[in-house]
């Protein structure tokens, strides 16, 4: 699938060539949440400027919720400058971050199968009990009559 193109305007305005529509960050943002690509474009010079808008929408995100990384490592960011952050964020980072999504499913689906397991042994196990059937028909009769005898009192 393509990716949405969008063009920036000088005026910090954000236009939706694919539903040809103005857009706010949280829109795009929620674009991207949906598994959508974009790709934001100067309206007047054609420059790509994706990262700078990510960026963006990450710094509003993390305004709002008043986190994004500790002070420390900020510090760090700035002393030793773009050369060090960029290494880092272009040979590190996005493998860290894929490996752990990949290694996060992997975990959801054998947690998954494990309860799907424990559900097939539980009713395999009360299958072994249908000698006892009569008993808990019985028992389970007994209840319900009581029950319906004290709701007619």
């Amino acid at each position: 699938m393509d990716p949405v193109v969008i063009k920036k305007y000088a005026n910090r305005r954000l236009y939706d060539t694919e539903n040809s529509a103005y857009v706010t960050l949280n829109q795009v943002a929620d674009m991207i949440r949906a598994g959508r690509q974009v790709k934001v474009v100067d309206a007047k010079t054609d420059e790509d400027v994706t990262a700078f808008i990510l960026a963006q929408i990450i710094m509003e995100h993390a305004r709002e919720k008043n986190i994004l990384m500790p002070a420390p490592l900020l510090h760090l960011i700035i002393r030793y400058g773009d050369n060090i952050l960029e290494e880092f964020f272009e040979k590190y980072l996005e493998q860290v971050l894929k490996n752990y999504l990949s290694y996060k499913n992997a975990m959801d689906d054998q947690f998954r199968k494990w309860l799907d397991l424990g559900m097939d042994i539980s009713q395999k196990t009360l299958g072994s009990f249908a000698p006892f059937q009569g008993i808990f028909d019985a028992v389970r009769g007994d209840r319900d009559d009581g029950e319906e005898k004290e709701e007619k009192n």
